[in-house]
Formats: structure tokens, sequence, C-alpha cells
């Protein structure tokens, strides 16, 4: 095609293979059709560089836009921070803006619509279940989904990224009685979503299988560093027996809960109890001392929900793809020995 010619509607529809009403549809994220015929119309107007009559500058319109959704419940702490962090850097490298979206009460104001609104080429759910009806909303609209980290399983299967949840509370009991503890307290979350039990049932699994005569005491808290100090204040108050004591909470931010606890009872980290968090948000080690954690890779996550976008947009099936991270426990001073002089 000569340079300068402007680039038709009747191009972009030949050269992905549709009507020119399809073609139309799909760019202005009309309609009903599927994510790959409105995948290979998107794909079809960048590689010829069409832009809509009228439109000279700035951003394209509507439909036309390399952009993918990340949709929190909410945003600004340590962890959504970071799954913000790794979903924008990936998605620039891609090609693809990133735009943030948080739920909203109002169901006239549902993230599906806004989303459908601005012709989105996918969307990452992140922490949160989309109900079925707002996943039929997407499919609609041929807008792929990605879950990251969902709390529970979708009423239809859907491409995910989570991590070794499971593993990762093996670990954290494996590593307390190897450094020593004799008696054990879990923190687990309430709401109890899928996460949290697979973190305390690996927890349980493997306490039992190393130390099955182990004091063992489970409590639970809402997922806040507030309501966790509460927790962990009354289950050492069950404790009986002696030596060490060994904390496992489900949150970095529960951890930090559980320090003020073991303060307020006038004993001290990591020589009468050690402690391990989960996530590996950037405060576990400003606490002191720093805090040993199971890290889950919450950027590499978010990166690989970005990834599977960018496929399906391309137009590849991704359907029910399920990329499972590994976790690693970061060991640090609560639960590492003092160095005496």
């Amino acid at each position: 095609m000569p340079t300068g010619d402007r680039v038709t509607l009747t191009a972009v529809a030949e050269r992905a293979g549709v009507s020119i009403a399809t073609a139309s549809r799909a760019l202005r994220a009309r309609g009903e059709m599927a994510a790959e015929t409105r995948a290979r119309v998107l794909r079809s107007a960048t590689e010829l560089g069409y832009r809509p009559a009228g439109q000279v500058r700035g951003r394209p319109r509507r439909g036309t836009s390399l952009m993918f959704d990340l949709v929190l419940g909410h945003f600004h702490d340590p962890y959504t921070e970071e799954i913000t962090a790794g979903a924008r850097t990936t998605a620039s490298q891609l090609g693809f803006d990133l735009v943030l979206t948080g739920e909203r009460e109002d169901p006239a104001q549902d993230w599906p619509e806004r989303i459908r609104s601005r012709g989105s080429a996918g969307v990452i759910v992140g922490l949160i279940v989309p109900t079925s009806t707002q996943i039929a909303a997407m499919r609609r609209a041929g807008i792929p989904l990605v879950l990251m980290e969902p709390p529970s399983e979708a009423s239809r299967p859907l491409p995910s990224v989570r991590t070794t949840d499971r593993a990762g509370g093996e670990a954290a009991a494996e590593h307390l009685v190897e450094r020593g503890a004799r008696r054990f307290i879990v923190i687990g979350g309430a709401p109890s979503y899928r996460y949290g039990r697979a973190r305390v049932e690996g927890f349980a699994s493997a306490l039992q299988r190393v130390a099955p005569d182990a004091e063992f005491v489970r409590t639970s808290a809402d997922w806040s560093a507030w309501d966790a100090r509460r927790a962990c204040a009354r289950a050492l108050s069950e404790l009986g027996g002696e030596g060490p004591i060994g904390v496992f909470a489900c949150s970095d931010e529960m951890a930090a809960g559980a320090y003020r606890a073991i303060s307020d009872s006038g004993r001290s980290i990591p020589r009468d109890v050690l402690v391990i968090g989960f996530d590996d948000v950037r405060g576990a080690r400003w606490l002191h001392p720093p805090l040993t954690t199971i890290r889950q890779p919450i950027r590499e996550m978010a990166a690989a929900a970005v990834h599977i976008l960018a496929r399906a947009a391309a137009g590849e099936s991704v359907e029910a793809e399920a990329v499972v991270m590994p976790t690693e426990l970061v060991e640090r001073g609560s639960t590492r020995p003092a160095v005496s002089d």
C-alpha cells in the first residue's frame, strides 16, 4: 500500500477474513462475536495501521487500542502494588497500555460494562472471582479474562495464574521445626479463601508428619495486622507446655500483627518465638527483626497473566490454561538464631 494512503475499514475486513459489519463491530467493541474473531480484526487493524476517519493524533478510539485492564477490589497496598508493577512493566514491553479498574458496588457501574465501552484487548482479574454474569458479558464482547490468585474457583473454566500455596505452608512448618520450635500457632485468614486454606492445610499436614505430638493452636484473623494481633494474643494465652513457639501467619501483614502480640506478651523474636509470614512484600524486611516469609513471585505472576492475555489477543486459545508458580522460603532474622559476640 503506498505511503500516505489511509487504510480503509474494507482493507481491515479483507485481511481479517470477515465482513465489513463484523470488522466495524469488533473495532467498536459492539455486539457478540467469538474472542478469536475480534482478536483477528484488532490484529489486522494494528498491522495495517488502521485509524478511524477523522482521527489524526492521540490515543486510538475505543476498540482499536492495545490496552489491558487490571481489575482489583482495591489498590495501594503492598500486595496490589506488586501486581500493578509486574503487569504494567510486561504490558508495556509487549506494546499494550494497562488500565487500573476497581470494583464498584453500583451494578450500573460494574467493571465489565466499563471495559466493554473502551474495547479492552483483555482483562486480568486479581484476587476476585468474577460472577457468571460478568464472565458471560466478557465472552459476548470477545474480551478474554485471566484470573490471578483467585480466592475460589470460577463458575466456568478460565485461564489462571496462581502459586504453590500448600507447598509454602509445608515449607513453613518444616522450617520452624528445624529451627527448634516445639509449640505452634497458625493464623489463617477470614474469610477463608482458597489460598489461605491451602496454606493452613499445608502447614498442618507437614507438622503432623514432622512433629506429630507438638501442641498446635489454630486461629484466624481478617487478613489485617490489627486483627492478627488480637488473634495471636489469644492463641499465646492458650498455649501450655514449654519450649520455643513457632508462629505461621498466612500473610506478611498478619505476621506484623503477630509481632505486636508477641511483644505485648513480654516475649521476644526470635529468642522465644519464631515467626514466618507469607507473600514477601517490601515491608517484610523492614520489620525488626526482618521477617522470614514464604515468597510468592507476585510480579512474575502478574507478568505471566499479561503474557496469556497477549497470546489470547493474538488469537491463540488459552481456555482454562493454568500457570502455577513456585513459592520459596526466604529466611531472615525472625527465625535465625541471634549471633553471639
